[in-house]
């Protein structure tokens, strides 16, 4: 038995495919194929069953599957360790945040990070909250950070999350609209308002709810973009609906083009924001202190 049959195993498991598998670890599918192989005589088991839906673990395989993926863990700690110690942290870390939410906040982030590990390397990219599950799940990130209203985390056993913080809805408008003057705005006196919308499956949900319950609303249009969407405030063309922690230090906002005002008597005002990881994905050194820093960050806000 070697290391890299269990490297192997761990990463056949996650992605269900010994090609994708392969592709990862940069290594010929033969070679996965061939080391599964010799692992599963050596065994005595069958460790995966191959068919045209991928490769999927036995019930005897899995509990070898799951001794494995320790074992993995184990290892990635002991390299890691020993780089702690030379200070020669070096490597990549990939994660995918909900648009804009975060932006603010990951941007400081990411500077202070980078100041006391200047050789690592952070990819991230912006999708929303159920594709950044759908990433975390199939091991494709290290971590998420997301909108933790949308997702259905008793569903999933292998995440693990942590609420970072809360935001409250804000009703944002232009400077030179006659609602810009008031200190808090109702559901009822929106009615009848143009509205940008952002195109997220909660905040869908939630005005569906609002307008169903209130009356209807004119959509100018809807977008993933918070930058388009406070442009089109700023010009006047319409109102639109923005978390407060997203308004942090924004320009439209500092400059006075877009004032925010809070929504009141609406029972789906606030939202849940924090990080989600999978248990079978190796938590780094690395991570855990770019957790820190966010959180660092986040108390400033406060």
């Amino acid at each position: 038995m070697h290391i890299e049959q269990l490297k192997y195993i761990v990463e056949v498991t996650k992605t269900r495919s010994i090609s994708i598998a392969a592709q990862n670890l940069h290594v010929s599918q033969s070679t996965i194929s061939k080391a599964i192989t010799n692992l599963e005589q050596e065994l005595g088991i069958n460790l995966f069953t191959r068919s045209r839906l991928g490769a999927i673990p036995t019930s005897e395989g899995k509990n070898i599957i799951k001794k494995a993926y320790e074992i993995v863990v184990k290892l990635n700690e002991i390299q890691e360790e020993a780089q702690t110690q030379t200070s020669l942290i070096n490597g990549e870390i990939n994660l995918s945040a909900s648009p804009s939410l975060f932006m603010t906040i990951l941007l400081k982030s990411l500077s202070s990070f980078k100041k006391d590990y200047p050789n690592f390397r952070i990819v991230m990219t912006e999708k929303k909250s159920p594709n950044i599950i759908e990433d975390v799940l199939q091991g494709k990130i290290d971590i998420g950070l997301a909108m933790i209203d949308e997702i259905d985390l008793d569903a999933h056993e292998e995440l693990v999350f942590e609420t970072l913080l809360e935001g409250e809805i804000m009703v944002c408008v232009n400077k030179h609209s006659p609602l810009a003057l008031s200190d808090y705005l109702t559901p009822e006196e929106l009615i009848n308002e143009t509205v940008v919308m952002y195109d997220g499956g909660i905040w869908k949900d939630s005005i569906s709810l609002f307008m169903n319950r209130y009356g209807s609303m004119n959509t100018l249009f809807s977008s993933n973009n918070t930058e388009v969407i406070k442009k089109a405030v700023s010009e006047g063309l319409a109102i639109s609906f923005l978390m407060d922690i997203s308004l942090k230090d924004d320009h439209y906002v500092k400059s006075g083009e877009i004032v925010p005002i809070p929504l009141i008597n609406f029972d789906s005002n606030r939202r849940s924001f924090g990080w989600v990881r999978s248990k079978k994905k190796h938590f780094s050194f690395a991570t855990r202190e770019f957790l820190k820093c966010i959180k660092l960050h986040i108390s400033k806000l406060e």
